[in-house]
C-alpha cells in the first residue's frame, strides 16, 4: 500500500507509557488513487500514538466493491503485513514475487534498505474487497539489509476456550509462535470470538498492546474509562475492576503496558486484531512509504526513487508505470513521538 497523505505531523516530547491505558483511536478516511480511488480508513499512525510496539501503520481498505490498481511504489525500513478479510489481491515485487493474496494467508514483505511492489485486485472489474495492511518498523539490525518476501498459509492457532481461538499471524501469543520472520519482540493475531463467548487473552506485561475491531462487536474489560486519543494529555488513573470499552467498527483500543491479560466478551460474535510488542528501540521518521530515523535519510530515499536507482529494483511483469514520489514539505521532518 502507498500513502498519499504525507503532511508532516507536529512533534512533542515523548511521554513514556509506563502503565495500563484505555485510549480510543478512531479511524480516519484517507485518499488513495484520486476521485475514483478506494475507500481507505487509517488508524495508525495517530498524532497521539505513532507506534504500538514496532507496529507503525494500520490501514483498512474496505469493505467495498472496487477495482484496485496500486502501481509500483517503494518502501524502506519496514515490513508490510497484508491480511485480507474478503477478496483477492495480486502482489508483485522487485524480488520476483508474483502471488495472489487470499484470506487466511499471511503475505509478508520486508523492505530492508529498499524494495518496490504493486497491488492489483484480481480481474478487470470491481470486486468485493476488505483487508488490513500493517507496517512493522525494522530495527537498526535489519533496516539496512536486503529485501525479502514470504507467504504463510497454515498459521498456528491458539485455543482461547469457550469456542474462541486466535490465529497467530506474527510473533508470539501465549505459547504459540508464528513461522513468519520477525526482527523485534512482537505479536499480531486475529482473535475469533463466537456469539456469547467470554475469553481471557494472555498479554506480556512489559509489552504495549492494542485491539482493533474487524467485524462484529466485542467488549474489553479495561479497568478504566476509555478516553479519546485526541483529548488524552494526562496520565491514566489507576485501574478499577469492571470498567469496559467497546472494540468495533475499525476502532483501535490502546491498552498501554503492565497488563498480563485482557478479557473480551462478544454477544454477537466478533473478529478482533491484537497488536503488541516491546516498546520500539528508537523514534522513527515516517514519510510517504518510508520509515527512517532522520530527515536526510528520507530525502536520500526519495531522490533514489525519483532517479530510478537500482536500490528499489524492478517490479516483476511491469513496464514503466510507477507512482512518483510527492514533494517534500517545506520543513524538516521530525520523529513521531507519543503524546499519550
Amino acid at each position: 500500500m502507498t500513502r498519499l497523505d504525507v503532511a508532516p505531523e507536529a512533534s512533542e516530547s515523548p511521554l513514556a507509557c509506563d502503565g495500563p491505558r484505555a485510549l480510543v483511536v478512531e479511524a480516519r478516511e484517507v485518499p488513495l488513487g484520486g476521485v475514483r480511488g478506494m475507500e481507505v480508513h487509517r488508524t495508525l499512525p495517530h498524532r497521539a500514538l505513532p507506534l504500538v510496539g514496532a507496529w507503525c501503520f494500520l490501514d483498512r481498505f474496505g469493505p467495498q466493491d472496487t477495482l484496485m490498481r496500486v502501481e509500483p511504489h517503494p518502501h524502506i525500513g519496514l515490513q508490510t503485513v497484508t491480511w485480507p478479510i474478503v477478496g483477492e489481491v495480486r502482489h508483485r515485487d522487485a524480488v520476483g514475487s508474483d502471488v495472489v493474496v487470499r484470506p487466511g494467508a499471511l503475505n509478508l514483505m520486508t523492505s530492508g534498505a529498499g524494495i518496490a511492489h504493486s497491488e492489483y485486485s484480481v480481474g478487470d472489474d470491481p470486486i468485493p474487497l476488505d483487508a488490513l495492511q500493517l507496517w512493522v518498523a525494522l530495527p537498526e539490525t535489519r533496516r539496512h539489509g536486503g529485501p525479502a518476501f514470504e507467504r504463510h498459509e497454515n498459521l498456528p492457532i491458539l485455543d482461547l476456550g469457550d469456542g474462541a481461538d486466535a490465529v497467530v499471524v506474527m510473533g508470539r501469543l501465549g505459547d504459540v509462535v508464528s513461522p513468519a520472520t520477525v526482527h523485534t519482540p512482537i505479536v499480531g493475531a486475529e482473535l475469533r470470538l463466537p456469539a456469547g463467548s467470554t475469553v481471557r487473552i494472555p498479554l506480556r506485561p512489559g509489552w504495549e498492546h492494542a485491539l482493533y475491531g474487524m467485524t462484529g462487536r466485542a467488549t474489553a474489560v479495561t479497568g478504566m474509562d476509555a478516553v479519546d486519543a485526541d483529548a488524552a494529555r494526562r496520565p491514566a488513573p489507576a485501574p478499577e475492576p469492571g470498567t469496559t470499552a467497546s472494540v468495533d467498527d475499525s476502532r483501535l483500543l490502546y491498552l498501554g503496558r503492565g497488563r498480563d491479560h485482557i478479557e473480551l466478551h462478544s454477544d454477537e460474535g466478533a473478529r478482533v486484531f491484537l497488536l503488541g510488542g516491546e516498546p520500539f528501540e528508537a523514534d522513527i521518521v515516517m514519510w510517504w512509504n518510508f520509515v527512517g530515523r532522520s530527515h536526510d535519510e528520507i530525502v536520500e530515499a526519495r531522490e533514489a526513487w525519483e532517479a530510478h536507482a537500482d536500490r528499489f529494483g524492478t517490479v516483476i511483469d511491469h513496464g514503466p508505470e510507477r507512482i512518483p514520489a510527492p514533494p517534500l514539505p517545506a520543513v524538516r521532518l521530525k520523529p513521531r513521538r507519543r503524546r499519550a
